[in-house]
């Protein structure tokens, strides 16, 4: 038995908590991560990278590598039963608005794998087989139970899932519902009767099936209800395999991964007890609707890594992670509350709903695969997707004089072709988008970045832009206020 000590104590080594170790060895924080399993997730399970997450990954120096190993979607193909109606190609609706303009398919288990090579690679690693038996607060921050030894940290941060041992150890509540039907996930090879490259959307009667193309010929991931259809009083993935021949008209040769699971849609009552903070699954779990599961967990490391390191380094007060429940939650407590929504449109079995499903898809489907490629709506709606456009409440700055959200700060920087090479240096940034040539900048200490005007942004010219390290915008001023108001904004 020994006596270990660490800045961070990361519970949970998937997705959310190796992001998270990543960027805190990244920034110089000494981490200690364990993980009950025997290495990285083998199954697949969470599929989708979205846009955001890409442009994470890219400032964290390994964007290329997933783009590598990713499949691209490049296109939704909604339908109804073995109808189709058409195919949407997502690269015009996220045109100008990232690097990434394409959903690109990579299991959990490979953004694993390349999360852990490259923290390894960062002089971090993860201990294995090992799990958190016991936390408790003490004076000077954490002290767990951790296999044999005993901890100290100054903070923890469970990334360990639904189910997570350090949200039940601080009694923490885990509110929500839980869908009564019963789900299945299948990676099928061989499959037919789906429209190639595109996620395909089928929504409709007693049942929907949602199909991700995955790398190799053939490959897909299945979502769907599970019923018993053969009448054994089991739900296996014959039952599957059956409805989706006599519903779908999608067959497939053989399953390489099957699986059922409950849905459920809870979020953490709080995402900061004291020393202790949520991540991840262990801080909301919703349905696979939209996939945006993974995504949230990485986002919420990325958010939180910064925010730890401030604090530790002395550069904030121990308040300033408040700021983390402050902007993480309510991004997680509207996606959980929208997916909810949506789930239950889609799965509802009174016969109204089944009605209307079955009559509306038809008339709606093939107009939306029109329109959506040619109007604002289809570009906000993978805005929306792709979680470029989340909005973090930083005071009265992030709000327009009428009261509305400022479409600038408090969001994620706008693209602008060459202005996220910049972000990869992880820290408090100023930039400029034409008209501030030959401006003096104000005087913080800060790189300044100046580029060309930007029109097909919200980027104004003639104005300076504080940029958080995390890319996040979180002030805007003329060259003579920006001292002042930069200054401020830097301590909210």
């Amino acid at each position: 038995m020994a006596e270990l000590s660490c800045e961070v104590l990361v519970v949970g080594a998937g997705p959310t908590g190796l992001m998270l170790a990543n960027w805190l060895t990244r920034l110089g924080v000494h981490v200690l991560v364990v993980d009950g399993k025997d290495g990285p997730t083998r199954e697949s399970r969470a599929l989708v990278v979205q846009a955001r997450s890409l442009e994470i990954y890219d400032q964290l120096g390994i964007g290329d590598q997933v783009l590598d190993a990713a499949h691209r979607a490049e296109g939704l193909a909604p339908g109804s039963g073995a109808r189709v109606f058409g195919r949407v190609p997502l690269g015009p609706l996220g045109q100008g608005v990232t690097p990434y303009p394409y959903l690109e398919v990579l299991e959990q288990s490979r953004n694993e794998e390349i999360l852990y090579d490259n923290l390894r690679k960062l002089g971090g690693d993860v201990v294995w087989e090992t799990a958190v038996t016991a936390v408790a607060q003490v004076e000077d921050g954490v002290e767990a139970k951790v296999g044999n030894d005993t901890v100290r940290a100054r903070f923890c941060v469970g990334c360990d899932g639904a189910n997570s041992a350090v949200r039940r150890a601080r009694r923490i509540p885990f509110e929500g519902s839980t869908n009564a039907l019963r789900f299945y996930v299948l990676d099928a090879a061989g499959a037919a009767g789906l429209v190639a490259e595109s996620v395909n959307v089928r929504p409709g009667g007693r049942d929907f099936l949602l199909a991700f193309p995955m790398p190799g010929r053939g490959n897909w991931r299945l979502i769907g209800i599970v019923r018993d259809s053969d009448g054994d009083g089991g739900l296996d993935e014959e039952d599957v395999r059956a409805r989706l021949r006599e519903t779908f008209a999608v067959t497939y040769a053989q399953a390489r991964w099957f699986a059922t699971y409950k849905v459920h849609h809870r979020i953490a009552a709080a995402f900061r007890d004291g020393p202790f903070l949520l991540a991840g699954d262990a801080g909301h779990v919703h349905s696979p609707v939209g996939a945006q599961g993974m995504n949230t967990g990485l986002q919420d490391a990325h958010n939180l890594a910064f925010k730890l390191a401030d604090v530790l380094r002395g550069r904030r007060k121990d308040t300033w992670l408040d700021r983390y429940e402050a902007e993480r939650r309510p991004v997680a407590k509207i996606l959980v509350a929208t997916t909810d929504r949506l789930f239950r449109a889609i799965t509802s079995d009174r016969r109204l709903n089944r009605l209307l499903r079955t009559a509306l898809i038809p008339l709606l489907a093939p107009v939306a695969v029109r329109a959506l490629p040619r109007t604002a709506g289809g570009s906000r709606l993978f805005q929306y997707i792709s979680q470029v456009r989340i909005h973090y409440p930083l005071g009265p700055q992030a709000r327009t004089p009428d009261g509305r959200r400022d479409p600038v700060i408090g969001r994620r920087l706008p693209w602008a072709g060459g202005n996220f090479r910049v972000l990869r240096s992880a820290d408090w940034q100023i930039h400029g988008y034409g008209g501030v040539e030959g401006v003096e900048a104000p005087d913080l200490g800060l790189p300044v970045h100046v580029f060309p005007a930007a029109p097909s942004t919200l980027l104004t010219p003639g104005f300076f832009y504080l940029v958080r390290p995390d890319g996040f915008v979180a002030a805007r001023a003329e060259p003579a206020d920006a001292e002042v108001k930069f200054r401020h904004a830097m301590t909210m």
